[in-house]
């Protein structure tokens, strides 16, 4: 038993066992750090713009609870998760992870494209330096330029996803197209030939696209809530296009994305498949079959909090491999890691917050 009655802060206070956390976000302050990581006409040209980077501030308002927890807020007025110590002190230390792996939000869709692609590459470069080659627990998500551009986003995975602190990269949810089109496939390939993860994570600004499919809410908590419908669009599109049958050492991790509406969603998919199934021919099995096969998901938001329901609803994904701890720093969603050990079978808590991730980015070594 690893389940810790007193402990010190973060995830140790329920958990003494090994950790993986696969969504721990890195912040870029501004626009400043990536200056020496950018060619001169792009220096010039943020510096004439006064351009300081993009803002999260419509998803995740600065002062708002749920954008950063009250003890994880830096009390010099820096934005939280900016800097490596606050991720060892708070994650790797205190919170008593193994292995962190990065996700650095930064919608830089918009704009001109080239500009886009010069961000990419200098966010990636900046997280070599400053964050994967300081701290050998850290592992980090590429950044891409925009999904506008599907070629240029093949080539950042080629330039850095041999890189072996890169093992995973992220892809904005609201994408603007379901990823199942063939025309993101080269994104996919190459994920596929550089043997890293593909991140489908919330968020993303993709130039103003509504977070609904009726258009934008009046208020943040609805389109907070309303994200969820982007994620199912995006699993429908993967599984009916047939991108694991184009792809099949394709692996997706689902990030922020919860999970509890997972089993019902599939169900229903499930269902319909079965009577339309013959104009999708490629897809020759049941698709929750195939979901967890190529597919994880991370517990933050967990969505629950009351262990008996939340078990029901873990069994109901019949698999002990789909889901992988996340801290889903510096944000405040209210979990309780209590609630979800509490759901999970003892021989379960392991594989959920150390070993279902370690095989899954094949942290362990061997061939990606």
């Amino acid at each position: 038993m690893t389940i810790a009655k007193t402990a010190p802060t973060g995830v140790r206070r329920n958990w003494t066992g090994p950790t993986v956390d696969v969504d721990v976000h890195a912040t870029v302050p501004d626009a400043s750090v990536l200056l020496p990581y950018l060619d001169p006409v792009w220096v010039q040209h943020i510096t004439e713009q006064q351009w300081y980077g993009p803002s999260l501030a419509a998803t995740y308002p600065p002062n708002m609870r749920l954008a950063a927890r009250a003890d994880w807020r830096p009390q010099d007025g820096r934005p939280p998760a900016s800097d490596l110590a606050m991720i060892q002190r708070d994650v790797l230390d205190a919170g008593g992870a193994d292995v962190a792996i990065l996700t650095c939000l930064f919608p830089i869709d918009g704009g001109p494209p080239d500009f886009s692609v010069a961000l990419a590459r200098a966010v990636n470069d900046w997280l070599v330096e400053h964050w994967l080659e300081p701290e050998p627990r850290l592992r980090a998500s590429l950044v891409l330029p925009g999904p506008n551009d599907p070629a240029a986003m093949a080539a950042e995975i080629d330039r850095m996803g041999s890189h072996s602190g890169f093992v995973q990269a992220i892809l904005p949810a609201r994408s603007g197209r379901l990823y199942g089109k063939r025309v993101f496939w080269p994104v996919f390939e190459a994920l596929e030939r550089s043997g890293i993860v593909g991140g489908i994570h919330f968020g993303g600004s993709n130039e103003g696209l509504a977070p609904t499919p009726s258009g934008f809410p009046s208020w943040v908590a609805e389109e907070y809530s309303a994200e969820v419908q982007i994620f199912q669009a995006q699993i429908i599109s993967i599984l009916g296009e047939g991108l694991f049958q184009r792809f099949p050492d394709l692996r997706l991790s689902f990030l922020e994305s919860g999970f509890t509406w997972v089993p019902a969603w599939m169900w229903d998919l499930d269902r319909n498949w079965k009577g339309i199934r013959r104009e999708v021919p490629w897809l020759d099995r049941r698709p929750f079959e195939v979901l967890r096969d190529h597919v994880r998901f991370s517990t933050a938001p967990l969505a629950a909090s009351d262990p008996e329901d939340l078990a029901k609803v873990i069994g109901w994904l019949r698999s002990e491999e789909i889901l992988m701890y996340a801290s889903d720093y510096p944000h405040d969603h209210g979990d309780d890691l209590a609630v979800l050990l509490g759901a999970l079978p003892e021989g379960v808590r392991g594989k959920v917050m150390s070993g279902n991730a370690r095989e899954w980015y094949r942290l362990d070594g061997g061939t990606r």
